[in-house]
């Protein structure tokens, strides 16, 4: 394609233009990250750039710039990326709102920390805790030992996810017990009464990831 046609698309037709350079932060991370999730589409269908640039009908040029966030396109020229390359518009932005928390804790590292358990003998480390926009998330490794008590009478506010990964349990959730063992999950409403009702294989190590709603 000629360098005048590329001229024609960029400027009468609005497809895209060359970036402002006192663009805002957001603007230019939206650019960047239109131009990475290109390349690593392009990438992994193995185009080349002159390839994909002849299939969605622009200049190897433009495509090049588009790549490296050295201009704006408008939602046509997304539209068009996105169906040269098969994938929905808003993959080609994804991870345009900037970084998100997250929570890391190395093995053997979490805190411990105090429950209403503890008085039973139930040891908890805090494998990590994310208040994210509408929840906020608790993970625990729970340890039941020799001097735990059974203690079915946890309540809360929330969805509670538990996965055993040692140790052979039964836990009980309203009326129904269940005989936890090594791999088994159990979710659960937390308003309802749970706790280990018995301890059969000790010691108990399971994961407790609770789910709070908002305001909790």
């Amino acid at each position: 394609m000629s360098g005048e046609h590329d001229d024609l698309i960029r400027n009468t037709a609005g497809i895209a233009r060359d970036r402002d350079p006192g663009a805002a932060a957001e603007q230019l991370a939206l650019e960047n990250a239109i131009g990475s999730n290109v390349r690593a589409l392009r990438q992994r269908y193995d185009l080349s750039v002159t390839e994909l640039a002849d299939r969605i009908g622009i200049s190897k040029a433009m495509l090049s710039k588009i790549e490296n966030a050295q201009t704006s396109c408008s939602l046509g020229m997304l539209a068009r990326l996105a169906a040269g390359l098969d994938v929905p518009v808003a993959a080609l932005i994804r991870g345009a709102d900037g970084e998100r928390e997250a929570s890391y804790t190395k093995a053997g590292q979490g805190a411990e920390i105090t429950r209403t358990g503890s008085k039973q003998g139930h040891a908890y480390e805090l494998l990590g805790a994310l208040r994210g926009e509408h929840k906020r998330l608790e993970c625990l490794m729970v340890t039941l030992s020799e001097d735990s008590q059974v203690y079915p009478l946890f309540q809360h506010p929330g969805t509670e996810f538990l996965h055993v990964l040692e140790g052979v349990m039964d836990y009980g959730h309203g009326r129904s017990v269940y005989r936890m063992e090594p791999g088994d999950s159990l979710i659960l409403d937390g308003e309802g009464a749970h706790g280990p009702t018995r301890l059969i294989q000790l010691p108990v190590r399971f994961l407790s990831v609770i789910a709070f709603p908002d305001g909790t």
